[in-house]
C-alpha cells in the first residue's frame, strides 16, 4: 500500500555523503510492486524512496493529507553530478549500451570535467550469472565511487543494487533508470512546460506510443484503482 512507503521530503542537499541506497517511485513502480514481493521490499527498505511522479504525490496527499515535493530521477541526477563537480568527486555508470555510456562520458567531460567518470555496460539479461556479478562489482570496487548510476530499468536496478548493497564499495546508489537516455539524448525529455504541468508521462506516450501505451494508458488506470481501494480501507479501518 502506497502509504506504508517512507517517501523521502526534504532537500537533496540533506542527504548523508555515506553509503545510501536511493530508489524511486512512481506509478508504474507502484503498480509492480503490488506482485513483485521482492521489489516491494526494495522499496520499503531502501535508504531513501524518492517520490518520482506527480501522480504519487497527488495520491498521497489524498490518502494522508501529506504534502510531498516531486523529485524526478534527473533532479537527482543533477544533483549529484553538480555536488561531484564541487568536490572533484567520481562518478561510476552502470547499466545500458556501450555507445550510449560513451555518449553520457562525453558529455560528463564537457560539463563536469573535474568529476572522474568510469562506466560498465553489463550484459543485456534478465539476470546476471555469478561471474558476471562478480566481475561487475570487481570493477565498481576498484573504482571506489562516490556515487554510483544505476541504469539498468525497473525493478532490476534496484533489485540488483539491494541484493548487491554489503558488497558495493561506493557513496550514494541511485538507481535511474530512463535518466541514462535523456542524458545521453538518445531519447528526449518532455520540455520543461510539461514536467511542470505533471506531463512529462504525455509527452513520452505520444514520442513511443508503441512502447509507453500499456504502460501509462492501462497502468495509470490501475494505479488510480489501487489508491481508491486504499482509500477505502484507510476509511474503513478508521471506523
Amino acid at each position: 500500500m502506497l502509504a506504508q512507503y517512507r517517501l523521502f521530503n526534504q532537500s537533496l542537499a540533506s542527504l548523508d555523503v555515506g553509503k545510501t541506497l536511493i530508489t524511486t517511485l512512481n506509478a508504474h513502480c507502484h503498480n509492480m510492486a503490488q506482485t513483485d514481493k521482492g521489489y516491494r521490499e526494495v522499496l520499503l527498505n531502501s535508504d531513501v524512496l524518492i517520490p518520482d511522479g506527480v501522480s504519487i504525490v497527488k495520491a498521497v496527499k489524498w490518502l494522508t493529507g501529506k504534502q510531498l515535493t516531486k523529485i524526478a530521477g534527473a533532479d537527482l541526477f543533477f544533483y549529484e553530478m553538480e555536488r561531484l563537480q564541487k568536490t572533484g568527486r567520481k562518478c561510476f555508470f552502470l547499466g545500458s549500451s556501450e555507445s550510449t555510456l560513451e555518449k553520457i562520458k562525453e558529455r560528463a567531460n564537457r560539463e563536469y570535467h573535474d568529476i572522474e567518470v568510469r562506466t560498465y555496460s553489463p550484459p543485456y539479461k534478465p539476470k546476471f550469472t555469478a561471474e558476471e556479478n562478480a566481475a561487475i562489482l570487481a570493477s565498481i570496487n576498484a573504482f571506489q565511487p562516490d556515487v554510483l548510476m544505476v541504469g539498468m530499468t525497473a525493478p532490476k536496478q534496484e533489485k540488483w543494487a539491494y541484493q548487491h548493497y554489503t558488497q558495493l564499495e561506493v557513496g550514494h546508489i541511485c538507481c535511474i533508470g530512463a535518466v541514462f537516455d535523456f542524458y545521453a539524448g538518445t531519447i528526449k525529455r518532455a520540455p520543461k512546460w510539461m514536467i511542470k504541468l505533471g506531463l512529462e508521462w504525455l509527452y513520452r506516450l505520444i514520442k513511443e506510443p508503441r512502447r509507453m501505451w500499456r504502460r501509462y494508458l492501462i497502468g495509470n488506470t490501475k494505479f488510480i484503482w489501487y489508491v481508491v481501494k486504499e482509500k477505502f480501507a484507510l476509511l474503513t479501518s478508521n471506523n
